[in-house]
């Protein structure tokens, strides 16, 4: 498991993402991180394992209705 620790500016650069979206997740607790001294860090190891998490639910197709075929809307 990697170590390396980010602070709040660098885990947006990586993610590619605002500073203020950071603090929008993490306020909402959707983020893994802890804080040092009152300040965010991140495991990049734990942002990692969430981008993946999150990468494979929104890819999962959704359940959508499918509609019914004519031949099983006519009555017997």
């Amino acid at each position: 498991m990697s170590t390396e620790i980010f602070t709040l500016r660098e885990v947006a650069d990586y993610l590619k993402v605002t500073e203020r979206t950071i603090y929008r997740l993490l306020s909402e607790r959707q983020m893994p991180a802890f804080k040092v001294g009152g300040t965010w860090r991140f495991r990049r190891a734990e942002l990692d394992m969430w981008i993946t998490e999150r990468t494979v639910a929104e890819a999962e197709p959704a359940q959508a209705a499918v509609p019914k075929s004519r031949s099983s809307l006519t009555r017997r």
